[in-house]
């Protein structure tokens, strides 16, 4: 059965798009099937994955929507185990049609329950709040992951993240698990990335993944050319750091999820 991994921040700039992307380029070279659902209406994860901006295809709006299959909406990338559901602007729309559909926080876990068992990994790129889409994306997911900006705030805004989790507990998804804290555009060279990365380390301990993802202009330079950090410069250091992202996850799998 295929394992779905919310990428999350209500906070935007985190390098949220960023690491779904290429987490799921990563997990697709380790040899396991990967879908991206791309839940975010500005698209990024689309394009960023190759997948050029198009006006008339089915996206996640019609399959959450208007009830299409999401079978029809996935496309293949230029990574052979490595395939996206599109989103566009219309997916801007969704949160104030769903405001009024009964059970609104579920219509993406029952979208996806159908195709999960076809995938090793489901990653969901979420938009930079805490609306419709997130909450449908939180239900529907089996972990969250936590890109965290090595920032002064960044302490503040897990906070708040984690006070929404515990709701969403409560409410709308008892088994949501924690896959990890990931440490982001982290610069060894400033006492501001050490400090915030010892004190989230204290703070949280394990839940901390062990990578961390350094600033690399490689890295920032990729979608612009639609392409993942792996197929776009593989010596990289960004691409070296989400290659070792994939084969963490990978053995929390093998020694069972934090």
């Amino acid at each position: 059965m295929g394992k779905i991994i919310a990428v999350a921040n209500q906070k935007g700039g985190v390098g949220k798009t960023t690491t779904s992307v290429n987490l799921a380029a990563g997990l697709a070279v380790e040899e396991k099937k990967v879908l991206l659902v791309d839940a975010d209406p500005q698209g990024n994860a689309t394009s960023g994955s190759g997948i050029p901006r198009a006006n008339n295809r089915r996206t996640l709006y019609n399959a959450m929507i208007l009830g299409d299959k999401i079978e029809n909406a996935i496309l293949s990338t230029e990574l052979p185990l490595f395939w996206v559901v599109p989103a566009d602007k219309n997916l801007a729309g969704a949160e104030v049609e769903l405001v009024e559909t009964q059970n609104r926080e579920f219509i993406l876990k029952d979208v996806l329950h159908k195709i999960k068992d076809n995938y090793d990994y489901i990653i969901i790129d979420c938009p930079p709040s805490l609306g419709l889409l997130t909450l449908n994306s939180l239900t529907a997911a089996d972990s969250l992951l936590v890109p965290i900006q090595c920032e002064y705030y960044a302490l503040e805004g897990v906070t708040e993240l984690f006070d929404t989790l515990a709701r969403i507990r409560r409410g709308l998804n008892p088994k949501l698990i924690i896959e990890g804290l990931l440490l982001t555009m982290f610069d060894e060279r400033t006492n501001l990335s050490m400090a915030v990365a010892n004190d989230l380390r204290d703070f949280y301990g394990k839940q901390v993944f062990e990578t961390v993802i350094p600033r690399n202009v490689r890295l920032a330079e990729a979608p612009s050319y639609g392409k993942p950090i792996i197929l776009y410069d593989i010596r990289s250091r960004g691409a070296e750091s989400y290659i070792q992202l994939a084969k963490e996850i990978l053995s929390h799998e093998q020694k069972g999820v934090r």
